[in-house]
């Protein structure tokens, strides 16, 4: 069964419990190139998922302001994701790689080979969330669901820290029901939430999140596509042209052999 992660957003607080933990774990460096200064973008200062992030904390600060009529801000709101790789059922990288670095594992998580990467980067453009990067060692990098501890039945490190709960592990069609139950309670209390990461979204995505602003509000894709889309849609386009230069072909072979007989007759009549 697939394993994966449903990230309820609406109990993160923002602790970056989650992205320590990841740090930690599979030691990764504090920051990319020994950079330390804020970012200015309020308390997030890793900024993106990266190759020595592979969890990444969003803070998202919504102010509504009515000063027309009031001169007072009239509300505002904070929203926060714990982002990471999502595991796609369909994943663009795994599409792309030509080495066969990135391989789908027992536990349908995907995972990037170190020792078969040769750093061509044809994943990161593939992936349609930006979640692969190339680190200093030229090679690429992302989550890798823990890999080696589901390989020893526990949990990855962030669902683990998370004091909250707002990020569990477990199989994808469990999570899927739960997220299911806790979109239902959400929209019973007046709160317009719902689940993005089902079989809309590239074949579903193993790690998925419940939200209750539109996904470019969180950073994510309304409509990510893969690289084989296009793929697709290109080899349907040359098997037309093909088509075409075939027909194209046949008929001047057929006025090149009638012309040629025509020929053929009038030699005979001259005779």
């Amino acid at each position: 069964m697939a394993k994966g992660f449903y990230t309820d957003t609406t109990v993160c607080i923002g602790c970056k419990a989650c992205q320590v933990a990841c740090h930690q774990w599979n030691e990764l460096p504090a920051a990319d190139g020994g950079r330390t200064e804020l970012s200015g973008n309020s308390y997030d200062n890793t900024e993106s998922l990266s190759a020595v992030n592979w969890r990444h904390v969003k803070f998202i600060e919504q102010i509504t302001e009515d000063r027309q009529s009031t001169g007072f801000l009239q509300g505002s709101r904070w929203l926060m994701m714990s982002d990471v790789c999502k595991h796609c059922v369909r994943a663009g990288c795994l599409e792309v790689c030509p080495t066969g670095a990135i391989i789908r594992t027992e536990f349908d998580t995907v995972f990037i080979q170190q020792d078969v990467c040769n750093g061509c980067r044809a994943c990161i453009s593939a992936c349609p969330f930006g979640v692969v990067d190339i680190g200093h060692d030229g090679k690429a990098h992302k989550c890798t669901l823990c890999y080696d501890r589901l390989q020893q039945g526990r949990e990855p490190a962030c669902a683990q820290a998370c004091p909250t709960e707002s990020i569990r592990f477990g199989e994808v069609t469990d999570l899927m029901q739960l997220a299911e139950q806790r979109t239902s309670q959400l929209k019973a209390e007046g709160i317009d939430a719902y689940i993005y990461g089902k079989e809309e979204i590239v074949g579903g995505l193993n790690s998925f999140y419940l939200l209750v602003d539109k996904p470019e509000v969180y950073g994510l894709p309304s409509k990510p596509e893969l690289p084989s889309h296009n793929v697709d849609a290109a080899f349907e386009l040359s098997g037309l042209a093909a088509a075409a230069i075939a027909v194209t072909g046949l008929a001047a072979f057929r006025k090149g052999r009638m012309d040629e007989m025509a020929r053929a007759e009038t030699a005979e009549g001259n005779d």
